[in-house]
């Protein structure tokens, strides 16, 4: 079961190389599933059982289940990240040097580990605008080849690369295109060449580096997976098969998955933004409950945000809190934080822990050592935009935000079963007074 599992969130992973592609394979999953597709510009007719997904962007996507019996409802959400620290190609992206030498201007996405995305193969992945006629339309663009690389200097002209090496965004991190065979316009027309368009035809672009290694389950026995964007695809596909594979006939189920969490979500499609408010309140509408009933059912309701944890890293435990630090292979992790860079509470955690012990999962806990700043991620932003109960959790894992993170072979099954009961179980939450695990 933990290596079927971590396979499929390998295979996932291996076809998001964006975070268009990975709405793009989440949608396909919910359309296998027999989730209809809604759109935010046209109205929405729902019905009490129905199974339905919004996109936004086409980087951030919502899938809901309508329960059949909501005479007293609320919403039980999951939220993870769609996007991963990585390079955006600037929008005139040709760079001229000596010799002959192209390269791409490129502008930092997130905070990434520099050194990671030196001396091995990248692509382009991301999304093109292109205009036929009057019509202007987006295509999902791969480059599936070995496109792209970032050389290193030569230790023989840098003595001190191995003493600590401040990395330049504008100088050291450009990757090299061509040795001297490509002209000017290159990069517009590749992309065209890989539409099957013209290059006039492209009107717009998004488009990222990634790297072209492939995912791994490894180890003596097997214990570990690594791969590019395991923060936070795997929570993002996780939670969505959960989804999938439960159902709630007294609440309405939600899984999102937003975009833009590396450079704070303060977008249009990010947590902070409406997406999620404006998507509740027209269900809730098209449910035909009154006004007032809205303000009940989200006080009732729970969130559970999904966002990967620091594991003790083996050559530098001292990185973590003696105590509450977590492990791979040890289980779902809780997240806290006194100044609430987390969300979870002593209410939140008790929930939620209490359905893991139920559903036979293993918790751990995690809080940043007391000296150390630590990030911040879902929770407590899309709660400014629907206040509700929220608990912080993640799947333990090295190397946050490397080109090649690495997490346990067990732990991507042990979410699909937390989340799958967290779904399936109806709560019954009373204020901050009391909760019921139906």
């Amino acid at each position: 079961m933990y290596q079927e599992t971590s396979r499929e969130v390998l295979n996932f992973i291996e076809h998001s190389p964006s975070c268009f592609h990975a709405v793009e394979q989440l949608s396909q999953m919910l359309d296998q599933a027999g989730y209809q597709r809604l759109k935010e510009c046209n109205g929405w007719t729902l019905e009490q059982g129905g199974k339905y997904y919004v996109t936004r962007n086409g980087s951030s996507i919502i899938a809901f289940h309508v329960g059949q019996q909501l005479d007293n409802y609320h919403f039980q959400i999951t939220a993870s990240h769609s996007d991963s620290p990585s390079y955006k190609v600037k929008e005139k992206a040709e760079l001229k040097g000596k010799g002959g030498y192209l390269q791409l201007n490129t502008e930092g996405y997130g905070g990434m580990i520099c050194s990671s995305w030196l001396d091995r193969p990248l692509s382009l992945a991301g999304r093109v605008l292109v205009r036929q006629g009057n019509v202007v339309e987006t295509r999902l663009l791969n480059i599936d080849r070995d496109l792209l690389l970032i050389p290193n200097v030569a230790i023989h002209m840098n003595r001190d690369v191995n003493s600590g090496m401040k990395y330049n965004q504008q100088v050291d991190m450009l990757p090299l295109f061509s040795a001297g065979e490509c002209g000017e316009n290159s990069y517009y027309e590749l992309i065209a060449q890989e539409l099957g368009m013209k290059p006039e035809d492209v009107v717009g672009c998004d488009l990222y580096l990634y790297p072209r290694v492939a995912p791994s389950l490894w180890g003596a026995k097997e214990e570990f997976i690594s791969s590019p964007r395991l923060d936070d695809l795997q929570c993002a596909y996780t939670s969505m098969k959960a989804l999938v594979d439960s159902h709630n006939p007294h609440g309405v189920n939600v899984c999102c998955c937003f975009d833009n969490e590396e450079v704070g979500s303060g977008t249009k499609q990010g947590a902070l933004s409406t997406f999620l408010r404006d998507v509740l309140q027209r269900v809730h509408a098209a449910l035909g409950h009154a006004p007032e009933d809205y303000f009940r059912a989200v006080a009732k309701s729970f969130m559970v945000s999904c966002d990967n944890a620091h594991a003790v890293h083996p050559n530098h435990p001292e990185k973590t809190d003696g105590e509450n630090c977590v492990y791979m292979n040890k289980g779902i992790v809780v997240k806290f934080s006194a100044n609430q860079k987390y969300t979870t509470d002593g209410i939140s955690a008790a929930i939620f822990m209490q359905l893991c012990k139920d559903a036979q999962v293993p918790v751990q806990t995690f809080a940043n050592r007391s000296d150390m700043a630590g990030g911040s991620t879902l929770g407590n932003l899309s709660t400014q935009q629907v206040s509700l109960h929220t608990v912080d959790v993640g799947l333990p894992q090295l190397a946050m935000h490397s080109t090649y993170e690495t997490a346990g072979v067990k732990d991507s099954a042990y979410m699909v079963q937390a989340l799958t009961a967290f779904y399936n179980t109806d709560l019954d939450i009373t204020d901050s007074d009391r909760f019921v695990l139906g």
